[in-house]
């Protein structure tokens, strides 16, 4: 195998919605990890930055540069030894920076942003990616996702190349990141709530960095639980750490070995970084991420009595939707990517904000998705309720009607292209639906009476994402299955 090629290496340093990622040592070099670092204390020495829109017209806190960096990392290869690498460099240019002592959840680093009133944060993580991967994603004050015009002002920041740090790693200071995340956790939920009916819980962290998170919080109050998948494994065990539900083999099969009589399980897992969520039932049956949210919703809504705007991106249910006009609750959809969520979050009195991913954020905490705060709210919904989680879907289902959901990704040789020509003419039917309307948001979305199918291009990669909800499995496939025809020029609608 050849070495990479050092220059190009230098060119793949690019942010999506959510950072940079790239493979461990080949795009993500701890010659790259300085060049960042280099930027980003630049953007934060900037005089510039004061005119960006996250302050002018989101209402995000402003913080002098000298208030500092704090840098956390997960259980990635080299995770810890690229975030003090980083901080040197950081330290090196006269910046306060703070590295956490141990991994933490990507939450975690986020609400020590705000609660140490830091200018920035920084973790390495590549969230749900392969094993071979690692990442940065760069927080602004508020405790969320950077936006696109900060993460393009630190890329455009980019030396050549970055000296080597001359900071040894005594200048920083190692800060404990988890507890004071916990407290706030535990400020959150509802104890009375989360005791008041037996529950066993199946906590599954998936080898990420929120591992003991949910069992630690459990403890404290009492509640049955176990832990899997609860120690560091740079290789995740064989397995991407997204909480999806061919990837939670290992959860199921422990609730399937769990005695039947005695108080109902719940399973919830979260992936590599902590800001996912998803759950299982006490019969091993997945709750995909629109079931989740929308229990979640009607849960905070009719139990906790909470008000406020509902946000959910283009690809998320229509359950929710339904919820909350029936509570009479605004909803804002927004594109993917929850830097769009944390605007909303910033700029209203949000209640939840959610994605398709898994991704929930609500009201009283930082703008940013939390699957260990998730889990804990699961948990305490199923407790409220007295009653197996399988039994709270079904009531769902029975209020709102059935739902079926999902994606498909599918490699064609021009993802925009498909979407530019379902934008300029859009099809009057499809897969035998009339087409009811039109949605232009984010991607293209043909809406039915039924249910609806959207089409989104990837920005990076040679990807159509598909995604479909509709009343049936059966219908779902159908669509999907028209869109992929279609996608491979196998069948034309024009």
């Amino acid at each position: 195998m050849h070495p990479p090629d050092e220059g190009k290496a230098r060119e793949r340093v690019r942010f999506g919605t959510d950072g940079w990622r790239g493979q461990i040592a080949r795009d993500f070099t701890f010659a790259n990890v300085a060049r960042v670092a280099h930027a980003t204390a630049g953007f934060l020495l900037s005089d510039a930055r004061k005119g960006l829109p996250l302050y002018r017209d989101w209402g995000a806190p402003y913080r002098p540069a000298a208030n500092g960096i704090v840098v956390g990392y997960d259980t990635r290869f080299l995770s810890r030894e690229f975030a003090w690498h980083f901080a040197r460099v950081v330290r090196d240019r006269g910046l306060p920076v703070a590295v956490a002592s141990n991994f933490v959840s990507t939450p975690a680093l986020s609400h020590a942003v705000v609660d140490r009133r830091a200018a920035c944060g920084v973790m390495f993580t590549a969230s749900h990616n392969p094993p071979s991967d690692s990442g940065i994603k760069i927080k602004s004050e508020y405790g969320g996702s950077a936006p696109l015009d900060v993460t393009a002002v630190i890329e455009s920041l980019l030396p050549e190349e970055a000296p080597e740090p001359r900071s040894p790693e005594g200048a920083v200071s190692p800060v404990d990141l988890r507890a004071p995340y916990l407290a706030r956790v535990r400020r959150l939920i509802d104890p009375g709530r989360l005791t008041s009916s037996p529950v066993r819980v199946v906590a599954d962290a998936m080898y990420g960095s929120a591992q003991g998170y949910v069992a630690e919080l459990l403890t404290g109050y009492g509640v049955d639980h176990l832990q899997i998948r609860s120690i560091p494994n740079v290789l995740f065990g064989g397995k991407k750490p997204e909480p999806l539900e061919e990837n939670l083999v290992p959860l199921r099969a422990v609730i399937a070995s769990l005695p039947r009589r005695g108080a109902p399980v719940i399973g919830v897992a979260t992936d590599g970084d902590g800001d996912r969520v998803a759950a299982m039932d006490e019969q091993g049956g997945y709750l995909d991420p629109h079931v989740t949210f929308a229990l979640l919703l009607r849960y905070l809504i009719v139990e906790r009595r909470w008000r406020g705007v509902v946000v959910k991106s283009v690809n998320q249910t229509d359950m929710a939707t339904a919820i909350a006009r029936e509570h009479g609750l605004e909803v804002v959809e927004i594109p993917v990517g929850f830097r769009f969520a944390a605007e909303q979050i910033l700029k209203k009195d949000v209640l939840i904000a959610a994605e398709e991913s898994g991704s929930i954020a609500v009201r009283g905490h930082i703008p940013e998705r939390d699957g260990v705060l998730s889990s804990l709210l699961l948990v305490e919904m199923a407790a409220c309720a007295g009653k197996p989680l399988s039994h709270l879907v079904q009531s769902l289902e029975d209020d709102l009607g059935p739902h079926a959901y999902r994606r498909r990704d599918l490699v064609v040789a021009a993802p925009l292209g498909v979407v530019s020509r379902l934008r300029d003419a859009p099809p009057d039917r499809f897969a035998g639906w009339d087409v009811k309307s039109v949605e232009t948001l984010d991607g293209i979305k043909l809406r039915f009476d039924e249910g609806w199918v959207l089409f989104r291009a990837s920005g990076t990669e040679p990807i159509l994402r598909t995604y479909c909800e509709m009343r049936s499995d059966e219908a779902v496939l159908r669509v999907l299955d028209e869109a992929e025809r279609m996608a491979r020029g196998e069948l034309t609608l024009w």
